[in-house]
């Protein structure tokens, strides 16, 4: 991978990652439901990233990264309880998980 190339898909990341940090309103089981990811995910891929460069980093440390804010911080501020509809369909978009 040539430097323009690494320093695109970082911008792109970044992006994606601010704007998921002011889209508060939209739910990880949201995310999760239509797209097959969601903070958790990129914050795990991130930390996997981390790890297999030797940098030592827990989901947890990974997870402040993407949310911006201590992941139980930011649950207590925006995330809502799922409803039976969403767990639905999470169940049905993931049942060969």
């Amino acid at each position: 991978m040539d430097q323009e190339t690494l320093e695109l898909e970082a911008a792109a990341y970044r992006r994606l990652r601010d704007h998921l940090r002011t889209r508060t309103d939209v739910q990880n089981i949201d995310l999760m439901n239509l797209g097959g990811f969601c903070r958790n995910c990129l914050a795990n891929w991130y930390m996997e990233a981390a790890n297999e460069k030797g940098i030592e980093m827990d989901k947890m440390q990974a997870r402040e990264i993407v949310y911006g804010m201590p992941f139980d911080e930011w649950k207590a501020k925006y995330q809502n309880e799922a409803t039976p509809e969403q767990k639905a369909a999470f169940a049905q978009s993931h049942k060969d998980h």
